[in-house]
């Protein structure tokens, strides 16, 4: 994988007799197929989209609806959003930045969009975790960094990776949209962009008038120079 700048800004088994992530290492699983307990009996605690949360109070992890992932998966979270975006010296990494909490509640939230988000992001871990298991025979979070890189670098775009890989590929494009999100929507990933947002002006100039001109909406705008 490239480095954060470029990517952005241009933007299995554990063992033999496990067969569970035997499945997860020859593709995804499927809805309904033998998975670990949490992904085969989540079902969520509610529905619809209820009222909307008062915007100026904080809220503790976890207030709106049950969370997902457990310690295991929250390491493996860590290190993912990390490889995607690691720190450097302007800013933090995604993790630091809150990537995590920001990926656990959306896969997490009750609605359609998010219950097939959950199912990808995890059957993902299952992939990642059985493919590791079989190249060092340990799991994705506690490889070398340059083993991890080789991993994702086969599945981190669907145009370049084999058929067997698209499913693997897809979530990790979703997965990096998802670390992508978390961390530009927060000030160090604003500051990362050097978006300035919503900054007071003592007075407003309007568009310059030569491109409204060369845009073919400048009538009723007088020329540089007329108000003077």
């Amino acid at each position: 994988m490239t480095d954060r700048r470029t990517t952005i800004k241009l933007i299995v088994a554990a063992a033999a007799g496990v067969p569970a992530l035997r499945a997860g290492a020859a593709g995804m699983l499927v809805p309904g197929a033998a998975v670990p307990g949490e992904l085969r009996h989540y079902v969520p605690l509610m529905s619809g989209y209820g009222p909307d949360p008062n915007l100026v109070k904080a809220y503790e992890k976890g207030a709106f609806w049950p969370l997902t992932l457990n310690p295991q998966q929250r390491q493996l979270t860590t290190v993912l959003a990390d490889l995607i975006i690691p720190a450097d010296e302007h800013s933090p990494s995604a993790s630091a930045a809150g990537a995590v909490d920001f990926i656990d509640e959306w896969i997490s939230a009750p609605y359609p969009q998010q219950r097939r988000d959950r199912l990808t992001v995890l059957n993902g871990f299952v992939w990642l975790d059985g493919a590791a298991q079989l190249r060092a025979r340990q799991p994705f979070a506690t490889l070398e960094e340059a083993q991890q890189h080789a991993l994702c670098d086969r599945v981190c775009d669907a145009s370049r990776a084999p058929a067997d890989l698209q499913e693997p590929a897809r979530f990790f494009a979703l997965f990096r949209n998802l670390t992508v999100a978390a961390f530009y929507t927060t000030e160090a990933g604003r500051k990362d962009l050097h978006y300035l947002g919503n900054v007071p002006l003592k007075h407003f100039d309007g568009p310059p008038v030569e491109l409204l001109r060369k845009l073919g909406l400048d009538q009723g705008f007088p020329s540089a120079g007329e108000n003077e």
